[in-house]
């Protein structure tokens, strides 16, 4: 998808350190053979251990307003003010300022903060909200707190997004998500929500000893799915799908949880933070404080 429909963690909350070290050096040496004076933005994939460059620019991105707000360092400012020829040592700035020092110092300060994209779905009937290489989203919102869960549960929260804390949770996935499915319903079951799915997934998930309740799919008739959301009977939507045929037979999924504003997550990564963020919310509720309480001094 577009980098700029991405959610974002600040420091990274899945990446091991070596990963994170591996872009640092790889992101140095970029920067000095081409010469970069200011900003530069490097787009990275990783699967596995394997890094992957998508593309390099030398400017700014819409990160940067992120990173600083997530960090207490003015980066845009910093940038400008070398690009007009005052040297990074003049700012006092930790002998190796990237990504990865500033993700260790936002961990020794005690937070984390999430991006979320905004995007105009609901404005626009009949407009599918899958995501692809074309950017969709018309702002972004941020969450921060003492940790991942609660700081992504922020972000949801500004985004529109309410995430449950009771209620009936619909889980349809494709075969290679079932796995990872199982240890996300367990833990959705072990909150007290109930589970509702379609015959393949309800079938991989019972087989698990889970109590799962059976679902037909749209194409199935009523009682369908599509029903279920409608009536108000689920409360949260995990579905993924891989395929054309498959991507428009759950279009009507999609649809309705977006119609009825029900949280909706079409990848394993996304339901996992949510599960995250409600056992965050679990524990006790959100509080507010200002963004300058996380920081030394103002910026």
């Amino acid at each position: 998808i577009h980098s700029g429909d991405s959610a974002c963690s600040l420091p990274p909350y899945s990446l091991a350190a070596e990963v994170i070290a591996e872009m640092e050096r790889q992101t140095t040496i970029l920067a000095g053979v081409l010469n970069v004076v200011g900003l530069m933005n490097v787009q990275y994939a990783i699967k596995g251990e394997d890094i992957y460059i998508l593309e390099v620019n030398p400017r700014a991105s819409r990160t940067v307003p992120f990173v600083a707000k997530a960090t207490g360092v003015p980066v845009a400012k910093i940038a400008a003010r070398v690009m007009a020829g005052e040297t990074l040592k003049s700012f006092g700035l930790p002998p190796s300022f990237t990504p990865a020092s500033s993700s260790k110092a936002a961990t020794e300060s005690g937070h984390v903060a999430v991006k979320e994209a905004v995007f105009p779905f609901a404005r626009f009937p009949g407009v599918d909200i899958l995501l692809g290489p074309e950017m969709k989203s018309t702002g972004e919102v941020m969450g921060i707190d003492a940790d991942f869960g609660r700081a992504f549960a922020k972000s949801q929260l500004s985004a529109g997004n309410e995430l449950p804390m009771e209620g009936t949770i619909f889980i349809s996935v494709k075969d290679r998500d079932k796995v990872a499915a199982v240890a996300l319903a367990k833990s959705l079951a072990g909150l007290g929500f109930g589970l509702l799915a379609t015959g393949g997934t309800q079938a991989f998930l019972a087989g698990k000893g889970l109590q799962v309740k059976r679902v037909n799919k749209v194409l199935e008739g009523t009682p369908h799915c599509v029903d279920a959301i409608i009536e108000g009977g689920v409360q949260l939507v995990i579905n993924t799908t891989e395929g054309a045929q498959a991507i428009a037979d759950s279009y009507s999924i999609r649809r309705s949880a977006l119609i009825h504003n029900i949280p909706h997550y079409t990848t394993m990564a996304g339901a996992q933070a949510a599960l995250r963020a409600i056992e965050a919310m679990a524990q006790g509720s959100l509080e507010v404080a200002p963004l300058q309480a996380y920081f030394e001094k103002s910026f």
